[in-house]
């Protein structure tokens, strides 16, 4: 089947002009500048008022699967990949088992293939003594090895500086960190509890969790890949700080920001309460500002969602008791464009930190690009106003933050290997993504 996109606005690598598209066999076959192309027998999108893109590529989801499936599983979080026009996925370790040797990454891509609407890729989890299997996995389908050097449970947290040391020298690809000192949050929550009772209000948790936990991790995650020469990415920078230890087009050290610190600041736990309560905190209106700033100027790579749904009854409680961890993948690419409307960035912008930078920086093959010959991973999105309601929720764990909130953009249309995955109000049930390749010079 060929199908022809017909007279969309076309933004891609920094372009934006109106075109039509031809898929044939997965691929984007041809596209045709400021014009039209006709095909006997091909199916036609009629798309004028619609802007066409990329797939998103978010490059840190928790799905949940295996051990944690009645929080979430593979199926409905690429459901609600595909609803929001992502058509990526890569995803997170600390599943029930983990994913920290060969043979349960192995177990996830089995996992992948038979239930991702998405395409997909695993990372494998840094321990304290696995060094073994992160030195034979295959960088070739591995997107990186994920390092929690702070907040993690069990075997996970490596926060060691020798160990750390021995990871960051003979790690074979990108290690991508979770940085928040450990020792600080620990002795911020003792002195909380002191002062408000075993379980402090939400509203404390940017001073647990606060700005310097999160500097003084990520400074030893940047000083350390300086020292060995490991390729670094630091996942969700929350702070002002933090921002002062990259730099712009750095090809050595990249930071990730999330959909989550981009929108919501201190002041929305009095609305929302623990339905942001997420792992590093959301933080002050300043911090936000100035990720938003860093949007532009280079020095945030790239933007994900650090997807990580969790039932409503574990968000009950304060900063112990209230599960961190909220599920955005559905709403990130709206919710992204609906802020380039309101001017804190452009659309191209947009799509370079969502769709172009992720598959340049993690080397995924075919993917991420509006090119003849490229994989047809494409999300096609209406300008209109919309408000967000729970019936249209896709995650498993049936709410999210974005509740009630206005949104600019909404995803009409999903293409994942040149088949329709999402046609506006449902997920196609039979589509399948696929595992992603990545370069080995990635």
């Amino acid at each position: 089947m060929k199908t022809i996109i017909r007279h969309a606005t076309i933004l891609n690598e920094g372009e934006s002009y109106c075109g039509s598209l031809l898929i044939s066999d997965g691929t984007i076959e041809h596209i045709e500048r400021e014009g039209d192309i006709c095909l006997p027998g091909a199916e036609v999108v009629e798309a004028e008022g619609c802007t066409l893109i990329p797939g998103a590529i978010d490059d840190h989801v928790h799905m949940r699967e295996p051990g944690l499936t009645h929080k979430a599983t593979m199926e409905s979080e690429t459901r609600a990949a595909a609803a929001g026009g992502v058509t990526t996925v890569l995803d997170m370790p600390n599943t029930i088992p983990q994913t920290t040797s060969i043979a349960e990454w192995e177990r996830k891509m089995q996992l992948g293939a038979r239930h991702c609407h998405v395409n997909y890729a695993f990372y494998l989890g840094a321990t304290n003594d696995n060094l073994d299997e992160i030195q034979h996995i295959d960088i070739c389908r591995t997107p990186g090895v994920k390092l929690f050097m702070g907040s993690s449970t069990g075997n996970m947290l490596v926060d060691g500086e020798e160990t750390l040391r021995r990871i960051f020298r003979h790690c074979p690809t990108l290690l991508m960190t979770h940085c928040e000192d450990t020792a600080r949050i620990n002795r911020r929550m003792q002195e909380m509890q002191a002062l408000h009772g075993d379980d402090p209000d939400v509203a404390f948790h940017p001073d647990i969790r606060d700005a310097e936990a999160c500097y003084a991790s990520t400074a030893l995650a940047v000083r350390l890949a300086r020292e060995t020469g490991a390729r670094l990415h630091v996942a969700h920078i929350t702070t002002e700080r933090e921002l002062s230890l990259f730099s712009p087009l750095d090809p050595q050290i990249t930071a990730e920001a999330c959909v989550a610190h981009l929108l919501f600041s201190r002041e929305d736990y009095a609305r929302l309460g623990t339905r942001i309560k997420c792992n590093p905190a959301v933080k002050e209106s300043s911090d936000r500002q100035a990720l938003r700033q860093a949007l532009n100027d280079g020095r945030i790579a790239l933007v994900a969602t650090d997807h990580a749904p969790h039932q409503l009854s574990e968000k009950e409680g304060g900063c112990r008791r209230a599960a961190s961890g909220m599920p955005m993948v559905q709403f990130s690419l709206p919710a992204m464009l609906t802020l380039a409307d309101e001017g804190v960035l452009s659309h191209c912008r947009v799509v370079e930190l969502m769709c172009h930078a992720p598959a340049r920086l993690f080397g995924i093959a075919q993917r991420g690009f509006i090119r003849e010959g490229y994989q047809a991973d494409l999300a096609l999105l209406r300008p209109v106003r919309w408000q967000v309601e729970k019936e249209c929720l896709q995650s498993l764990c049936g709410w999210s933050p974005m509740e009630g909130r206005t949104l600019g953009w909404r995803v009409e249309r999903t293409w994942v290997n040149g088949l329709l995955a999402w046609d506006g109000t449902a997920v196609i049930p039979d589509v399948r993504g696929q595992d992603v390749g990545f370069r080995k010079n990635s």
